[in-house]
């Protein structure tokens, strides 16, 4: 998480009137118009506004790029953490990878006018309750070039407009793709204005956009703790939280080697600075796969934080240190992953319950019982049974993209895709009936 990011958002005061005021005033005026012929777009027309942007990506790849080198150079020259430059990268397979994730997201249904339950009621009323667009969807994130194509692709495609802080980090990519995501949208007759950003007005605008009751529906943050929180103590627009990732895998006596071996690797070094990736590992005392797990991750780079029960497992010349309370609690995302030893199951669902941010956790085991224990006693917004964390994504999940990972428990929960970007709307048709 950047300090430049909580400042940003920390140091502007509520009383100082500035031009950054009215401007973003008129950006969230422009915004809700936008939102209201979104809202009446049918699924035609936002899928060829996706189309075209996915085009418009390919096409525009080298100035991308070539945007995305200059926030990188700045960002080493700062000396932003490995982590976090992946998460700002952008390559031709990520941009590839952008417009696909766009190209899918059209051929799902249009969460719109879906119905969620009606009835005709013993006094003649007819009653359904349909799913319909928020409205003004804004959106705070750090060095995440990728999550500005992802919202507002989700977005639009639920029938809203977004507004987005997107951070300096990512100043320059995001400049790029925000020019190519409005001239998309121009170019197929849908609102450029459903798409805007106040990144130009820095502290300012986001502290702004956290104080738009009334002119933005609903706030989603996406980033580190520190961003999260900040937006969550501040904002008096409603908040959808997201949170993050400290994800537990846990091995049972009966998981097979091979199995643990190739999803440990899969969970903890196919990305390590993405939520989804493991950061604990919890090993049942009877389970002869540490040796093998352990030098596998060893071989791949990982730094391991041990607690005594497990230090005799490690492998020579592997890279490790005593395991304290800190890592238990730490979100590494980078090549480094917690590992200890416990007796039972009941043991691991405990150190989960006391360390978990409720993302999402997994069992490996080849014990029906144990996993469907395993299932009804961790309160995650996502649990995995033999399989990799990396699977916590709205893409892999058939949601076409995801606007973040959802930790709390209202409205939206776990990968948030087109449906959690709707709210309801109650229709209630009648023939002259009064109440008695």
């Amino acid at each position: 998480m950047s300090e430049q990011i909580v400042e940003q958002m920390t140091d502007a005061s509520d009383g100082n009137a500035s031009a950054a005021a009215a401007e973003v005033r008129g950006i969230t005026e422009r915004a809700r118009r936008a939102s209201r012929r979104m809202a009446g777009a049918n699924r035609a027309w936002k899928d060829r506004g996706l189309r075209a942007i996915a085009a418009a990506l390919l096409e525009n790849q080298d100035n991308i790029l070539a945007a995305n080198a200059k926030d990188v150079a700045a960002g080493r020259a700062n000396g932003t953490s490995a982590a976090m430059l992946d998460r700002l990268s952008l390559t031709p397979q990520r941009i590839e990878g952008l417009a696909a994730a766009l190209e899918n997201l059209a051929t799902l249904p249009d969460p719109v006018g879906n119905v969620v339950r009606g009835q005709t009621l013993p006094n003649g009323l007819r009653m359904r309750q349909v799913n319909v667009p928020m409205g003004v969807v804004a959106a705070i994130y750090e060095a995440r070039p990728n999550v500005t194509v992802d919202i507002a692709g989700l977005a639009l495609k639920s029938g809203n407009a977004v507004i987005l802080r997107g951070g300096t980090a990512a100043a320059h990519t995001n400049e790029a793709l925000l020019d190519i995501l409005r001239d998309a949208l121009d170019s197929v007759k849908l609102p450029a204005d459903a798409v805007q950003s106040v990144d130009k007005y820095g502290r300012e605008g986001a502290n702004l956009l956290m104080k738009a009751r009334g002119q933005v529906d609903v706030l989603i943050p996406r980033g580190g703790r520190e961003l999260i929180q900040t937006v969550v103590r501040n904002s008096a627009v409603p908040v959808i939280e997201t949170g993050e990732g400290n994800v537990h895998i846990f091995i049972d006596a009966s998981a097979k080697e091979e199995m643990c071996v190739n999803i440990l690797l899969n969970a903890k070094t196919q990305r390590p600075s993405v939520c989804n990736t493991v950061e604990t590992l919890l090993v049942h005392k009877d389970s002869t796969v540490a040796p093998a797990v352990l030098k596998a991750l060893s071989d791949a780079g990982v730094r391991l934080h041990v607690d005594g029960r497990i230090a005799p497992l490690v492998p020579a010349g592997a890279t490790s240190f005593p395991a304290t309370d800190e890592d238990w609690a730490t979100e590494y995302m980078d090549l480094d992953l917690a590992v200890k030893m416990v007796d039972s199951l009941p043991e691991a669902v405990a150190h989960i319950r006391q360390w978990s941010t409720g993302h999402t956790e997994a069992i490996l085991t080849n014990d029906l019982a144990n996993a469907e224990t395993f299932i009804a006693e961790i309160d995650s917004a996502a649990v995995i049974v033999n399989a990799s964390t990396r699977f916590t994504d709205g893409g892999e999940l058939g949601l076409g993209a995801e606007v973040g990972i959802s930790t709390q428990k209202l409205h939206a929960r776990g990968p948030m895709g087109l449906s959690e970007l709707t709210t309801t709307k109650w229709i209630v048709q009648g023939e002259g009936q009064v109440r008695g």
